[in-house]
């Protein structure tokens, strides 16, 4: 999408990933980017740094909740 809208971006104060310079060349985001914009509301992309450990335990820990939430709905589904 092209706009004729130049702002300055010490005047920007909008989510990340609406401003030109992010992800300008459309690269694949990792872990630890998506997690910093879910815990920003879209503010900032590296605010868990830039080592992978975050990013892989927030999907981990996101991946066991709902596999205990299966396990738990199957094991006592019978018993209500």
């Amino acid at each position: 999408m092209k706009t004729d809208f130049d702002f300055p971006n010490k005047y920007l104060i909008g989510p990340v990933v609406f401003r030109p310079e992010f992800n300008a060349q459309a690269e694949v985001i990792n872990a630890n980017q998506a997690w910093s914009l879910f815990f920003t509301a879209g503010q900032e992309d590296k605010i868990l740094g830039f080592n992978a450990g975050p990013g892989q335990f927030f999907t981990n820990l996101l991946f066991a909740a709902g596999v205990a939430g299966i396990l738990w709905a199957t094991l006592f589904n019978s018993v209500v």
